[in-house]
């Protein structure tokens, strides 16, 4: 595991060796950090299709590529999850992905990464629509880490340059995709050595169950972070885990930020969670 956590967060350096949770105060985030910005270098977003054998059908996701994407490099990847009434589109759409990203590489303080949006609920109809608590749709939720893992990600490796390794791939998300990033990523700590729950919603699985090896998850993770709004209903969700994680020793990234359970935290949530990434 990486021995300094570089929190940009508070603009110091904290020792993780000496620190088994880290309760920060909210980032100083400048006002327009996820609004457009004049003469600034762009990344790009594009559409993918990929063909999912776990749902059996083809199904849609998202790509952000860096400022200068060059294809002959190698990139690490951040695969991003949306909430219960998203899909592959909602980080874009009320998330304002691209700009938040963009300014963080025109002042430098990310590395150079892809990001795939993917459609979290594995089912043949993954729209956004009709009664989204279903169970059928609930379930979809659960079914997606089998497609993330076996379809989406083959997928990915295959069509882009990114690194085929688990230090170099991480996994995060909102509100239900929390919830899934933090179940699928514990669980599958071969694959993901960076895992981000926003405001994690009640699918998230007990940590007593995820975590059945804490000495190995502090070995194999370089970050594990978890934060949700201080006026949010579900804070109880990620403050039991945070309480979790402490008692058995485990080093974490615990915030509590200003707001609810909506996009205001979720965005800051992405420009935290990002300058933590690879480095």
């Amino acid at each position: 595991m990486m021995k300094i956590i570089y929190s940009f967060l508070l603009g110091i350096i904290l020792i993780s060796d000496s620190l088994h949770s880290q309760s920060l105060a909210p980032s100083q985030i400048p006002v327009e950090f996820d609004k457009p910005q004049d003469n600034i270098n762009p990344g790009k977003l594009n559409s993918i299709t990929y063909f999912s054998e776990t749902v059996g059908l083809k199904r849609n996701a998202m790509v952000y590529t860096p400022p200068n994407f060059d294809s002959t490099k190698s990139y690490p990847v951040l695969y991003l999850l949306h909430g219960i009434g998203g899909d592959e589109k909602a980080w874009i759409s009320n998330g304002n992905l691209k700009n938040i990203l963009d300014n963080l590489y025109a002042e430098n303080k990310i590395e150079p990464m892809i990001v795939i949006l993917p459609n979290g609920r594995a089912m043949k109809n993954d729209k956004a629509e009709g009664d989204l608590f279903s169970k059928e749709k609930i379930n979809a939720f659960s079914t997606f880490e089998k497609d993330l893992l076996n379809d989406l990600i083959p997928f990915v490796e295959k069509n882009y340059p990114v690194m085929k390794n688990r230090k170099h791939r991480a996994l995060a998300g909102l509100s239900m995709g929390g919830g899934q990033s933090l179940n699928f990523g514990l669980s599958n700590i071969d694959h993901f050595a960076y895992i981000g729950g926003f405001s994690s919603a009640p699918n998230t699985k007990s940590f007593k169950n995820l975590i059945e090896n804490p000495p190995e998850v502090n070995e194999k993770l370089e970050l594990l972070y978890i934060s949700c709004g201080d006026k949010d209903d579900l804070l109880n969700i990620t403050a039991k885990a945070h309480k979790y994680l402490k008692e058995n020793n485990i080093t974490h990234t615990y915030i509590v930020l200003p707001g609810g359970h909506d996009f205001k935290v979720w965005k800051k949530n992405l420009y935290n969670f990002a300058q933590l990434l690879f480095k």
